[in-house]
């Protein structure tokens, strides 16, 4: 496999008050992919992250709507490239491990690789992020069959196949989920290679929050699992109003079978609400999962209408 132009490697650096970091990052990139482009998108940032990363020769642009989310959504968009190289702007990824993670997206013909973080850092990993990303792991498992190590990974290298066809819903940090879910639910071939990561220098602040961020993620794995999995989603719901409905009508079953009567009405007309509402459930989920099929087979279509970066020389 090979690049089929020299030069079209492109490294997108999402950047929000990084101006302590951000210099070092672009020239530690433009030591170890040279020739690549250099891009840093400026989030509103308060300090002079742009004018320290146009002095560092990367190409600045502004993004206006707030969030990591929607930074990659204009990277995505403005940027033109065959590989692309995606890397938090907090000088905590190792750069000298990119040659290797382009290196395997192209020698697999691959359309993501995620650079797993490997540190014995505690202040560069803390406990809450951790549990938070074994947590979103796990789920992805459970919906997917397979998943990453690391999900949050801010270190990654995509096809433009992949980037071109990425939906870009989120607006915050939840985008790194979003980034896995779409490889994951169109089976695309992937692979995570191990990269060091350390903690961030003096003077650079993380613009991270284990409670708030924790929350989005809890709420991230809930609309993962009704999005991508609505009939089994509605059925759980289906299933406990069901089973409220049965327990609470056992005594009144008792009583009539011995007496004829049903003296506890308003406990009748409850177990009837709970059944009909858990139907209507399962009928949503029904639905929906017809729904979830049709947008799925459009988003496949989205990824095969852009041509493959990379072909094989009949020859190697």
């Amino acid at each position: 496999m090979r690049l089929p132009a020299a030069g079209r490697v492109a490294v997108l650096i999402p950047c929000y008050n990084e101006s302590a970091t951000v210099a070092t990052v672009v020239r530690a990139f433009r030591e170890h992919l040279p020739g690549a482009g250099i891009y840093v998108f400026d989030n509103n940032s308060q300090d002079d992250t742009s004018g320290v990363a146009a002095r560092a020769g990367a190409v600045v642009r502004s993004v206006a709507y707030q969030g990591k989310g929607n930074v990659i959504r204009r990277m995505f968009a403005d940027v033109e490239a065959d590989v692309y190289v995606l890397v938090d702007g907090d000088d905590t990824y190792d750069a000298s491990d990119a040659p290797r993670l382009v290196n395997k997206l192209l020698s697999d013909g691959l359309d993501m690789v995620v650079g797993a973080r490997v540190s014995h850092e505690q202040a560069a990993y803390r406990a809450g992020h951790r549990l938070g990303n074994v947590m979103l792991t796990q789920f992805a498992a459970a919906i997917f069959g397979r998943s990453f190590t690391d999900m949050l990974s801010g270190y990654r290298v995509f096809s433009r196949r992949y980037v071109k066809s990425f939906p870009a819903h989120s607006s915050g940090f939840e985008t790194e989920t979003e980034l896995a879910v779409h490889a994951l639910e169109l089976r695309m071939p992937v692979a995570e290679l191990e990269t060091a990561y350390s903690s961030r220098p003096e003077g650079s602040m993380s613009k991270l929050n284990t409670y708030r961020d924790g929350f989005r993620i809890l709420l991230t794995i809930m609309k993962l699992f009704k999005a991508e999995r609505p009939l089994l989603f509605f059925s759980i719901g289906f299933g406990i109003c069901a089973l409220a409905s049965l327990l609470l009508a056992l005594p009144l079953f008792s009583t009539y079978i011995h007496t004829g009567l049903v003296p506890r009405l308003p406990t009748a007309l409850l177990c009837a609400a709970l059944m009909l509402f858990g139907t209507m459930l399962l009928v949503c989920g029904i639905v929906l999962d017809t729904v979830t099929r049709g947008r799925s087979e459009a988003k496949r279509f989205a990824y095969l209408s852009v041509p493959a970066t990379f072909t094989q020389d009949p020859r190697e």
